[in-house]
């Protein structure tokens, strides 16, 4: 949750916006700065998958398949409602973004489908493993004009923040996310989660996270480094080691790739097998974040345009200035922006400021239990 946030601030402070994955223009922190925040969104869709399980537990088919679609229509709208405007900050909303949240409801909505339609933990995770491992073979087997459609790129193709699709004379959306790789990393987290049941030894857990973690890491470096399948975009041996490396890690997240998906799950992994149960000072903070990560993610949105705002106008920019025909975003002069040490210090500044919302909404959930709770 907290290294999310430093790509979102990235996204809104830093000068010029260069692209950190951009090898003729990146450097090495730039790229870091990008690169670490690759292992947000697959770790949450996979744990919202692990979470999906976890309520299963207290919930009959029915009641857990009525509760998914909920939630996941309920997560759709927040996308397309609160925090595509805590994006844009257009009230006139010409332009609907499909990012991570949409990922996350679409995936509950076919996963509440599946779990309706009583298909049982296997089918699930072989419906998810068979999109995770699988999902690339059309890099190689085109289908034809089918993929121009919206459909297709709204479940299959969306390439991130440059897959504009235009739906009226003013209107647009944005599919940052396309649906059905995300689903499958939901499915299979949906499928892990049957470790955390009571009657799972901790020792069994942990062994099977860090086996599966280090079988997907090698599956990564074994596919990237003879370029066999799974990535779109091949790495090949730069000018310098460093950007020689920077090209190898350099793999595609619109739409998440196989490898991709390799070095951020397997990474995940790895991390939860060898976390669990420990407690310090340190987890203790990080866990008051963690407790409300919905609550969290709408407002720190929030909060960065917030800050957003004030320094525009602290810097001397005007009203004239809110509307830049270039962009779709308000408040966004070409010349508006910090060097990447002011978006590390802003960074600092929201995450520090979250603290405090976060530990009391915890503390309210946990003194609580009003329905609704369960959806934000």
């Amino acid at each position: 949750m907290l290294i999310m946030a430093v790509d979102h601030v990235r996204d809104t402070f830093h000068l010029a916006q260069p692209e950190p994955t951009n090898l003729a223009i990146t450097t090495p922190i730039l790229f870091f700065t990008r690169w670490i925040t690759h292992f947000c969104a697959p770790t949450f869709v996979f744990l919202s998958g692990i979470s999906a399980c976890l309520a299963g537990m207290r919930r009959t088919k029915n009641e857990l398949g009525a509760f998914l679609i909920k939630r996941g229509l309920w997560l759709i709208v927040v996308e397309v409602v609160f925090i595509t405007f805590a994006i844009t900050l257009n009230p006139l909303y010409t332009v609907l973004i499909l990012q991570v949240i949409w990922a996350i409801g679409g995936s509950m909505v076919l996963l509440g489908l599946l779990v309706s339609l009583r298909a049982s933990t296997t089918v699930i995770g072989a419906i998810g493993a068979i999109i995770f491992f699988g999902h690339n073979i059309l890099d190689i087997v085109h289908p034809g004009a089918i993929v121009n459609t919206f459909t297709w790129k709204l479940l299959l193709s969306a390439g991130g923040f440059n897959s504009f699709v235009q739906v009226s004379t003013n209107h647009y959306i944005l599919m940052a996310y396309a649906l059905l790789p995300w689903t499958g990393v939901m499915l299979v987290g949906y499928v892990f989660g049957s470790l955390y049941k009571s009657t799972v030894d901790t020792a069994r857990r942990r062994k099977t996270l860090l086996y599966s973690g280090a079988g997907l890491l090698t599956l990564f470096f074994v596919l990237r480094t003879f370029n066999l399948y799974g990535d779109p975009s091949p790495w090949a041996v730069q000018k310098t080691t460093a950007l020689s490396i920077i090209s190898f890690f350099n793999v595609t997240k619109y739409p998440c790739s196989l490898i991709y998906l390799c070095m951020t799950v397997g990474t995940a992994l790895v991390i939860l097998s060898c976390t669990e149960g420990i407690k310090n000072k340190f987890t203790s903070i990080t866990i008051i974040y963690g407790n409300v990560p919905f609550f969290y993610y709408v407002c720190h949105w929030y909060l960065i345009q917030l800050i957003h705002i004030i320094l525009f106008f602290v810097m001397g920019y005007g009203t004239n200035q809110i509307i830049n025909p270039k962009q779709p975003f308000l408040f966004t002069p070409d010349s508006f922006g910090f060097n990447l040490f002011g978006v590390y210090i802003i960074w600092i500044v929201v995450i520090f400021t979250l603290y405090w919302p976060c530990k009391w909404y915890s503390k309210y959930k946990k003194t609580h239990h009003q329905w609704w709770l369960s959806y934000i």
